[in-house]
Parts: C-alpha cells; sequence; structure tokens
C-alpha cells in the first residue's frame, strides 16, 4: 500500500518523527509531544487533526490504552520506503567485518556472518548457505584406509576442502582410485557438483565397455564423495535469544511459535529465497512476510554472491520496531564483505 504521494510535507515529517520516537521508546507517541519535537510550528490541535488523517490511511493506529498512536505495517512501510534515512557502516565496522570474515572455509565465513550480523543488530541474524548447484568441483583425491574404506579429499572452487571417510560396497585397488580421481579432476574440473554426479551416470549407460568398470567405481565413489559437507544446514542463525528481550515481543506464545520456525528452518528460507534476486536490500515487516509466527517481526535481507553471481541471501530479524537506519547499513555491508570473502578463496 503506497500512501506516501499522498502526504504534504507536514504529514511526512510527523509520520517521521512519531515512528523514529516509537522505534526509539516504544511507547505510543501523542500530539503533545510530536507538536514538541517534530521541528513544525504548529499547534497540538493541528497535529491531532494530521494524525487523525495517517490514521485514516491506515498509517497508525490508537492502542486502547492511551491516547497517543503507533505505525501499523503500512506506517512502517511508508517509513523505511519513503521517509527513512539511512548512513553507510563506518570505516571502522566495516574493516571489522572483513577481518572477522577472512580466512576459514565458505561455511565457517557464514557461520560467522550470522554471528556478526546478530551483534552488530543485537537480533537474530540468518544466513542461507549457497544451494548444492552454486557449489563448484575443483579437485579430489582418494587415500585407502582399509580395502572397503577409502578417505575421500574433495577441493571446490571457492578453496573450501571436504574430508570425509566412504564405506563402500566393495573393495578398491589403490590404482584403480588414483584413475578415479584422475579421471575426475580430467573431465570435470569447474562443474557444479549436483552436474558432475548426474553426468558420471549419463557416461555410464553409454560407455564402452572398456569404460564401464572405471565408470562403475566413479559413480559408486562419486555417490557419497561429492555430497556437500552440511547439506541439511542449508540456513544458520544466531542469536534467537535476544528476541526474549525485546519489549514488542512480550507474548510467550508467540515466542514460542517464532522459535519453532527457526528450527523447522523451511519458512524463513523460503521467505529468504524472495529475496534471492533483489537488487540491494529487502524488507518485510509483520504480515507481509507471510508466515504467521514471522507477523510481530521484521526482515531485512540482501542477497550476497561472487563476481556477479548470486550464491544466497542474509539477514536480520527483530521485532518490527527496530532501528532500520542502524540495521540496513549492517545488512548491505555483511553481505558485500561475504561476497567479497569468498571471491577470494
Amino acid at each position: 500500500m503506497d500512501t506516501a504521494p499522498a502526504l504534504d510535507a507536514r504529514a511526512r515529517q510527523l509520520l517521521r518523527t512519531l515512528i523514529s520516537r516509537h522505534i526509539r521508546n516504544g511507547v505510543p507517541v501523542g500530539s503533545q509531544t510530536l507538536a514538541e519535537h517534530a521541528g513544525l510550528k504548529v499547534s497540538p490541535a493541528t497535529v491531532r487533526n494530521i494524525l487523525a488523517d495517517l490514521e485514516d490511511l491506515g498509517l497508525l493506529a490508537s492502542p486502547h490504552t492511551s491516547a497517543g498512536r503507533i505505525p501499523t505495517t503500512q506506517g512502517y512501510r511508508v517509513f523505511v520506503d519513503s521517509l527513512l534515512q539511512c548512513r553507510p557502516l563506518p570505516a571502522g565496522e566495516m574493516q571489522k567485518l572483513r577481518d572477522e570474515l577472512a580466512g576459514g572455509d565458505t561455511r565457517q565465513m557464514l557461520g560467522s556472518a550470522s554471528e556478526l550480523l546478530s551483534a552488530m543488530s543485537r537480533f537474530v541474524g540468518v544466513v542461507a548457505a549457497p544451494k548444492p548447484d552454486a557449489l563448484v568441483f575443483r579437485y579430489i583425491d582418494f587415500v585407502m584406509l582399509e580395502p572397503q574404506r577409502v578417505l575421500a579429499i574433495l577441493v571446490l572452487h571457492d578453496g573450501s576442502v571436504q574430508n570425509r571417510v566412504l564405506e563402500l560396497r566393495r573393495a578398491f585397488e589403490p590404482g584403480a582410485l588414483e584413475q578415479v580421481a584422475n579421471y575426475l579432476n580430467t573431465h570435470f574440473a569447474g562443474h557444479p557438483l549436483p552436474q558432475v554426479r548426474g553426468q558420471l551416470v549419463a557416461e555410464l549407460r553409454a560407455a564402452r565397455d572398456e569404460m564401464q568398470s572405471l565408470l562403475s567405481q566413479a559413480v559408486e565413489l562419486a555417490e557419497q564423495a561429492l555430497v556437500p559437507a552440511g547439506a541439511g544446514e542449508d540456513l544458520l542463525v544466531a542469536g534467537q535469544t535476544r528476541l526474549m528481550g525485546a519489549q514488542a515481543i512480550t507474548d510467550v506464545e508467540r515466542l514460542r511459535e517464532l522459535f519453532e520456525a527457526f528450527a523447522r528452518k523451511r519458512d524463513i528460507l523460503q521467505l529468504l529465497e524472495r529475496t534471492l534476486y533483489a537488487e540491494g536490500v529487502k524488507i518485510f515487516i509483520g504480515e507481509e512476510t507471510g508466515i504467521a509466527p514471522l507477523e510481530d517481526v521484521a526482515l531485512v535481507a540482501a542477497p550476497y554472491g561472487r563476481d556477479g553471481e548470486v550464491l544466497g541471501v542474509l539477514g536480520v530479524i527483530g521485532p518490527t520496531r527496530m532501528a532500520y537506519d542502524r540495521v540496513i547499513p549492517v545488512v548491505q555491508a555483511t553481505a558485500q564483505a561475504l561476497g567479497a570473502a569468498i571471491s577470494t578463496r
């Protein structure tokens, strides 16, 4: 609901001041307070009339227990879309982000990013990991442990290394392991992991007799070795307990539903995916999320990527009454820093 064009300068200033004060103090804001702090030379009576108009537009609401007003979801939407002024993250904090995200493999970077988002916003940091088809094969080696136990050392395009022990259905000779590794490294370097597995199966079906044995062995090893580590850990969450101290979320049942949504992950992942190809930051406020447990919170999210390729999404979940002018730059900067860190792998 875009009501911003219908607002004159006085209404915009009063709405901006009211929402800013409500975010800061958490209490309904009255006309007398606004008359004193909005920087307009108007009487409280004039302020009351303008507030009544804003309420009629669905931008404000009047709690029954107070003479003041609070913003609605639509009011917050107008605020973040057309009234909010954000400053870039200070250089010192930007450098801290870069330093904290430097080093380690991609998985460690994602975990660090969720922790940083939580620490810098004081709310919940969430990071959706890259999908398996964004993980690119670079190199593999196999080390014989026992005839039917093999250590696979998988190196991905981003420089991360995944080690795993494979329990095999049949015994492999060391020479066969070397043959399979050489074949995979020669033919599939630079290919997404799911594509490698699928193409191996297709080649096996079409292979000549002399290639059948090698490809059959390659398929058996690849079934286990080329599954991304942590494939089920597609959402990293940090700082859920910070919401327990948020004044805007005091209903115990609502908190329980929210924590269950974090545990399930599916709903939050689907919401984050709606931001995958957004240009910059995207904000979902209250019922805009379309998810009942998230109706008391807002999500500020942005995609991150490498060399123009979108890999995933990260963001902050907090009460609708959050300091958007602080959280938005934090999310923007973290997305930029994470993308840059992954690009150096």
